[in-house]
Formats: structure tokens, C-alpha cells, sequence
């Protein structure tokens, strides 16, 4: 599998690999040495660090957030994530992270993640992630563009 590393692919190209619709978001890297543990596969924790990286372009790409102009940025604060663990993976093994907004409410949303390598589904995770005013306290109601982009882009659902 050659892919462009960390360049959001086509919808073609991901069902291509073996994954599956709604997902229309993910893009594609490689394991790297630093991220294998003593068993000589990629250590769980790297997980997570892949998914923020996803996350954030998956932001980007969904006009939530360009990161570019602190002042303006939104506060998001991941409120939970769960990984389930189903195949390892190897150094140099490409591999690709899709995820989708599963769901919303009015303040925060729920996100799916899967780690697919040759078509085959590595593992799963789900979060959940909260809109914050920037006292880091209190709740804000998500904007109507983001709920927007979330059932055009993901079918997501409303879940009150």
C-alpha cells in the first residue's frame, strides 16, 4: 500500500482498503521505530497520539478549527477516549486512521476511530469531545456549521 503519509485520501481511496462507509475522513502514515515497545510492536500509548493527530487535521479539514489564531481557536477537551486492541502492528507497517463523528449534542460530540493496515481493522476507539468556553469551565453550544459538517460529512446523528 503507498499512500501520500499524512494527506487526508479520497473516499475511493478508503474504501479501497477495506474501510467502510460512513467513514470519509483518513489519511495514511507509517510505523515508525520509536513507537514499537519491548515486544517489537507498536506500543498502546501511540495510539492515542495517532488519533490527535487525526483529529486535529480532521478539524481542520472540517472548518472547526485552523489552528492558527489562538486567540479565536475553539477550547475543545477530549472528556474520554476507549481503545480496543485487535491486531498489532509492525515497524515500517502503513497504516491507516479514519474516524467520523458519530454523534453530537448540544456541547460536545462523539467520535470513532479505526487503524487499518492491508484492509484489515487493527483497532477501534471512540471519544468524546467537549466545546468549552475559554474559562475552561463552562459548556458551549456547538456552532450550527460544525453539527452541519458533522451529518453532511459523517451522518451523524443527534443524540439528546
Amino acid at each position: 500500500m503507498s499512500f501520500p503519509l499524512l494527506t487526508p485520501l479520497s473516499t475511493d481511496q478508503l474504501r479501497a482498503q477495506n474501510i467502510p462507509a460512513p467513514f470519509a475522513f483518513g489519511q495514511a502514515d507509517r510505523v515508525r521505530f520509536h513507537e514499537l515497545d519491548v515486544l517489537d510492536h507498536v506500543n498502546n500509548a501511540r495510539y492515542l497520539s495517532w488519533f490527535e493527530t487525526f483529529r486535529i487535521a480532521y478539524l481542520r479539514d472540517y472548518g472547526i478549527s485552523r489552528y492558527a489564531d489562538a486567540e479565536n481557536r475553539p477550547v475543545l477537551v477530549l472528556k474520554s477516549v476507549a481503545i480496543d486492541y485487535k491486531a498489532p502492528l509492525h515497524l515500517e507497517d502503513t497504516y491507516i486512521v479514519a474516524g467520523r463523528t458519530r454523534a453530537y449534542r448540544n456541547t460536545s460530540w462523539s467520535m470513532e476511530y479505526g487503524v487499518w493496515r492491508d484492509g484489515q481493522l487493527c483497532a477501534t476507539s471512540e471519544a468524546v469531545i467537549v466545546l468549552m468556553q475559554n474559562d475552561f469551565v463552562t459548556r458551549r453550544k456547538l456552532p450550527e456549521s460544525y453539527i452541519q459538517a458533522f451529518r453532511d460529512r459523517d451522518e451523524a446523528t443527534f443524540e439528546g
